[in-house]
């Protein structure tokens, strides 16, 4: 950023601290998240310990400890679970045989895939159904793009790079192009281009498979980057779009970017002091609780305070699974299961209004 004198907003702050903070909105949760980590913390106050996870519920340390001090149990396999034991399947959506193999296993299991992977599930299915070959632009190894694969795997072509899709091989019939939802624009659209080009008539969604979630956060850093002397983006190095708003601010030409899980992480100098100064942008991956932007926040400490850089307001809101709220509206009849409500009062009323940042926090 430059003063109209010509300097540095950083040699402007002659102390060396940080004077400005631009905090991204939206940032943090998004509503898929919010949706699972609520879901799992009804399930960890209606069962006892131990309740099983198949996979992280997302890709944040911080939330998945803060489950794991709760009793929950995350495995990578359900043949780990013990036969009767209640199960979850995390946000990032499961292969067809781990469902059935954990609706097999469990006493009570609840698939708490984000509605739009699961969208991307149908389509995989429907393309392939009707003969197509599929394109799907995802990353390797990552869960999301595993467990879409899965639901055809001899339709499936994964590519990540231009490279890889010129590396395909000539594809008969019809060729449909579908993509993981945390990829961010930039990943995206070169790799769709090339696909387009290498098959002139791939049939792609008529709404795109990139969540809305994602690309609005993407949209936030863009205007805050080149505003910024530093960018802290707080969240964990296996969250996807996490690491896809690290890129994008350091192609945006942020001289310094900085991705942390929480504050303590944040540089410091000898005497203990944040080592960033002049303007520093603030976001979070869609897995960071705000309790941990808050904590950032703090231990900047801007001399001008934070100001608010909104691209959007995002008010989607999805529901919990149809068989967990089935299950606590039934179970509160006895105990109240509010996240964080009082003792007999309904969760299901409550639940749109409670951010499960709070539910997190009310299992401390």
């Amino acid at each position: 950023m430059t003063n109209t004198d010509g300097t540095s907003a950083t040699a402007a702050t002659a102390d060396g601290r940080v004077e400005l903070v631009l905090l991204a909105e939206p940032r943090g949760f998004c509503a898929g998240v919010e949706m699972a980590i609520k879901a799992l913390t009804w399930m960890v106050r209606s069962f006892e310990a131990p309740v099983y996870c198949y996979h992280e519920i997302v890709h944040h340390q911080v939330v998945v400890r803060r489950f794991e001090d709760q009793g929950v149990v995350f495995v990578d396999d359900v043949d780990e679970v013990p036969e009767g034991s209640p199960i979850m399947l995390s946000a990032h959506g499961s292969a067809p045989e781990v469902v059935a193999a954990a609706r097999a296993r469990g006493s009570f299991v609840v698939d708490a895939v984000c509605p739009l992977v699961t969208k991307v599930h149908h389509e995989v299915r429907t393309r392939a159904d009707k003969g197509y070959s599929i394109v799907y632009i995802g990353h390797e190894g990552h869960e999301e793009a595993v467990g879409t694969m899965a639901v055809a795997p001899d339709a499936v072509h994964r590519v990540e790079s231009v490279e890889a899709v010129r590396a395909l091989p000539d594809l008969d019939g019809p060729v449909a192009l579908l993509a993981q939802t945390t990829l961010s624009h930039r990943e995206w659209a070169e790799v769709a281009e090339s696909a387009h080009e290498r098959f002139p008539d791939i049939w792609t969604p008529g709404r795109s498979d990139l969540c809305f979630a994602t690309t609005n956060r993407q949209a936030a850093l863009v205007e805050l980057a080149p505003r910024c002397d530093a960018v802290v983006v707080v969240g964990s190095s296996n969250s996807s779009n996490t690491l896809a708003l690290e890129r994008l601010a350091r192609e945006s030409g942020c001289p310094t970017v900085v991705r942390i899980n929480r504050a303590e992480e944040l540089p410091r100098r000898a005497d203990g002091s944040v080592d960033l100064a002049g303007t520093v942008g603030v976001t979070a991956g869609a897995s960071a609780p705000e309790e941990l932007v808050d904590a950032v926040l703090a231990a900047l400490d801007p001399a001008s305070g934070v100001e608010l850089l909104r691209v959007t307001d995002e008010d989607e809101y999805f529901p919990p699974p149809r068989n967990l709220r089935e299950l606590v509206t039934a179970v509160a009849r006895f105990a109240g299961l509010g996240l964080g409500a009082a003792t007999g009062s309904s969760p299901l009323s409550s639940d749109r209004d409670v951010p499960a940042s709070e539910a997190l926090e009310a299992l401390v």
